[in-house]
């Protein structure tokens, strides 16, 4: 299953807002953005969002042996807090607590457990800016940035809720007269739900939101790096009044939480974003008890700019699909492919635009682009970046750490990059374009689809014939025609080939949390004796 999304259909997505031209700040994001990070913890302190012990059965919990976990700024380096560093003990108990859960919360008709999650929804909608807050206080992107986050990922809370309703059966007919075929759609039951840090809303949103619809309850591990919004998520998940045991949130010890998940039979699926190699792992754990598995993985996305394509369209399309979150999502354009005829001048308007970024602390007005994640991920683009000019690359801008220190680095193009090269082999993770040439559509796709990743990729063209011939010769699970943005909750999300198994978001996000259950009845013939004859 490959979602196709066109510039044109994906005006009406609910998109992040993070480039300079999109909109301009309200007053209240003004005074946001103006406004000193220590302010921001102690409004969340005051609205009581800024949770930070783990959540089991309802109830807050520190690790039982009393070990924490430091919960940085990458912007500063500053402590926001500490959360507690849990293991197997918490987390067997929380899948305890979300099993004796399921069987109430499976029960449930299906439009009260519609009610819960639009009440979550509104919640979520009514904290925006708190939560946008605090995505910017742990993960780094600009505060616009990420308060977009939160009104695009409540989206699937709210789409959900709807959805929660039309979880259909179906009746089949059957190879004997006398025979009757229903087809029942069950809840799974226990779901393990491990989410990375770069999107700390949006990979939550998109798991459970599904998964409590169906009647699932779930245990979320987040990351180290970015706990704090998962907690706040789960703080509003009590206050919408969803039920005990039916939400909880571990994190700790990435092996032990992991090995608890994949070792108890009481959970039966495991849904997991980030790298490749972590979700094979998940993969091969989960044979142990025969689990429900569903991964969205790493990607190498191609952007492919042809000879015809709108040069404004297509600079700003690749931008956005590049340097959103400062490079850091799995959708980024990883290799920029342009033709030729066009690579010189669409190199020059491209450059102009990268240099026009701005970087900084996700508070401060005007700034497009974050700090990396941490020190491991700095060494990783300078790695790539080293590889590249190495073997012949030139640096056309940045390739540097940038002078604002801690984990800042320029944004970056690379001109003459070959295939060979590492940052054309992997995911580079940040904000690094590298440009490839081509000759033909031909070698573009043969280009594109030399990779084991194939999670997204963008084309940019003027040939209605040429957008449909190549997005159906790519190996993707998503493709954008004219478009950076893609990713919408009424739409597929998910690759192939190694970038992971299963869909989120859209109706097909709801099979993943479901079983089809056959039931086979005989028809039985009977008299009513109430209508038999009194003679």
């Amino acid at each position: 299953m490959t979602f196709r999304a066109s510039r044109m259909a994906a005006r009406s997505f609910r998109l992040l807002s993070h480039l300079p031209s999109m909109h301009a700040p309200t007053p209240l994001l003004s005074r946001q953005i103006s406004m000193d990070a220590k302010s921001f913890v102690s409004q969340l302190n005051g609205a009581g969002l800024l949770r930070s012990q783990g959540l089991i059965g309802g109830k807050w919990s520190d690790a039982y042996d009393g070990s924490i976990i430091k919960v940085q700024n990458p912007a500063t380096g500053e402590v926001i807090t500490t959360v507690p560093c849990m293991g197997q003990k918490e987390t067997n108990d929380a899948i305890s607590s979300a099993y004796g859960a399921f069987s109430s919360w499976s029960k449930l008709a299906a439009s009260e457990r519609s009610k819960y999650l639009r009440k979550w929804y509104d919640l979520l909608i009514s904290h925006k800016e708190e939560l946008g807050q605090l995505i910017t206080l742990e993960q780094g992107k600009p505060l616009r940035e990420a308060i977009g986050e939160v009104n695009y990922r409540a989206a699937f809370i709210e789409f959900y809720a709807e959805e929660a309703k039309r979880v259909y059966g179906d009746i089949i007919p059957a190879t004997l007269a006398d025979r009757r075929l229903f087809v029942l759609k069950q809840p799974i039951g226990v779901v393990g739900a491990v989410t990375p840090w770069n999107f700390p809303l949006a990979m939550i949103t998109r798991k459970v939101g599904p998964a409590l619809a169906c009647g699932c309850t779930v245990v979320i591990k987040p990351s180290e790096f970015t706990p704090l919004t998962a907690l706040a998520a789960a703080e509003l998940a009590l206050q919408a009044g969803i039920p005990p045991g039916v939400v909880n949130v571990v994190m700790g010890s990435a092996s032990e939480i992991g090995d608890a998940l994949l070792a108890s039979p009481q959970v039966r699926k495991i849904t997991f974003t980030g790298s490749t190699t972590v979700g094979k792992k998940l993969m091969a754990g989960a044979a142990g008890t025969v689990k429900k598995v569903s991964l969205e993985l790493g990607g190498n996305a191609p952007c492919i700019v042809f000879d015809d394509a709108d040069l404004d369209v297509a600079v700003k399309g690749a931008l956005a699909a590049k340097f959103r979150n400062s490079g850091q999502t799995c959708v980024c354009a990883n290799r920029i492919i342009v033709q030729e005829g066009i690579y010189e001048k669409f190199m020059d308007a491209f450059v102009k635009a990268v240099q026009n970024l701005q970087v900084g602390n996700g508070f401060s007005e005007g700034v497009v682009q974050g700090p990396l994640i941490n020190e491991a991920a700095v060494q990783k683009v300078e790695s790539f970046v080293q590889d590249a000019v190495s073997k012949g690359a030139q640096v056309v801008v940045g390739a540097k750490r940038h002078s604002l220190g801690m984990t800042f680095y320029e944004p970056t193009v690379l001109r003459d990059v070959k295939s060979d090269m590492l940052i054309s082999r992997e995911e580079v993770f940040g904000p690094v374009a590298p440009l490839l040439r081509f000759k033909t559509e031909e070698e573009a796709i043969r280009i594109a689809n030399d990779t084991n990743a194939g999670l997204a990729a963008y084309i940019f063209t003027n040939s209605i014939q040429r957008s449909w011939r190549v997005s159906e010769a790519l190996e993707y699970g998503l493709v954008g025609v004219n478009e950076g943005l893609i990713s919408t909750e009424v739409a597929p999300f998910g690759g192939v080939k190694q970038s992971g198994l299963g869909r989120e978001g859209s109706k097909y996000g709801m099979d993943e949390y479901l079983e089809a259950i056959l039931n086979a009845a005989l028809q039985v013939k009977y008299v009513c004796m109430g209508n038999m004859s009194s003679n």
